[in-house]
């Protein structure tokens, strides 16, 4: 098989970006951000951005929209088709990389997603329905849309339901061929649990909770913090004196480590759905295995391991 892609996915704290770039180093390849929150500018330590790492091996999809706004898993497949296209025609090797599994499925899986604008007519019929009615709504115009537990902000209903109609007239994005080859990076569980647990203490030191402030400072509303993942949310609580640092801290913690949980569930559901995945031993040499595995599918690296 001709592969196209090259795939790094793993839990958070798993060490995908410093082996993608390592692997970026070997195949000439740039790497293409799956992070669904590091497309954000201002917001690096509470995302993982961890800029340092990438050397001068360029990436695609970091620093992209300022804070606060909205990125959909739409928005993410139009610039990860653009940013495919750009790196291929410059003879290099598209990289995915990251662990949003949403992200990494509307890629592989290629997702058929559409540009659906704003419909006023449709609005002003939708602000006469409570929020029961909205939920009742989505799930008549997307029968398969069981949970609606994320569906509790009425704007973010309403526009979910405007998709879910519009869908129906839209054409798809029109996607190019892929032939991924994909590696996920897996360690122990107890390992990953401590590794969570130290980067976060690092983090944490690095000046995140500082970082939310000036976000706050700077116009982003405590309540919009919260949307953007379990670090902005629990640390905007403990700002706004709901949680003590030693709660948010554990509170926090647990959290990502239930995160972790849920993001190795996904990867499970896309192996079953069809996606090979080559699994890496985090704490051996994922990138001596990596390469050979590559090599073997006949994806040469461009210069030798080190």
């Amino acid at each position: 098989m001709n592969y196209n892609l090259l795939v790094i996915l793993g839990p958070t704290a798993s060490g995908k970006t410093r082996l993608a770039v390592a692997a970026a180093q070997q195949f000439g390849g740039e790497i293409i951000s799956a992070d669904s929150r590091q497309v954000f500018r201002g917001m690096d330590i509470g995302t993982g951005k961890d800029l340092a790492e990438y050397g001068d091996s360029p990436y695609h999809l970091i620093d992209i929209v300022e804070a606060g706004s909205e990125f959909s898993v739409f928005d993410f497949q139009e610039r990860f088709v653009t940013a495919f296209k750009v790196i291929q025609s410059s003879g290099r090797l598209p990289m995915l990389v990251g662990g949003t599994g949403l992200y990494l499925d509307a890629a592989l899986r290629r997702y058929r997603l559409v540009k659906v604008p704003e419909n006023p007519a449709l609005r002003a019929e939708l602000a006469e329905l409570d929020l029961n009615g909205l939920q009742h709504r989505l799930l008549q115009a997307r029968p398969e849309q069981h949970n609606t537990s994320d569906l509790q902000d009425r704007e973010r209903l309403v526009r979910a339901i405007e998709i879910a109609i519009g869908e129906q007239d839209t054409a798809p994005l029109p996607l190019p061929a892929i032939e991924p080859l994909v590696f996920g990076v897996r360690w122990d569980r107890p390992v990953l649990r401590q590794r969570i647990t130290e980067r976060l203490k690092q983090r944490l030191a690095e000046g995140m909770i500082e970082e939310v402030l000036h976000l706050h400072e700077a116009g982003i509303p405590y309540a919009n913090l919260e949307y953007y993942g379990l670090e902005y949310r629990l640390i905007a609580q403990h700002l706004q004196g709901q949680l003590t640092r030693n709660d948010m801290f554990q509170k926090l913690n647990s959290a990502i480590h239930q995160f972790a949980k849920r993001q190795e569930t996904w990867f499970r559901r896309m192996e079953k759905q069809g996606v090979a995945i080559h699994w890496l031993n985090g704490a051996g040499e994922p990138l001596k295995e990596l390469l050979q595995v590559a090599a073997e599918a006949g994806l040469q690296a461009q210069s030798a391991a080190p």
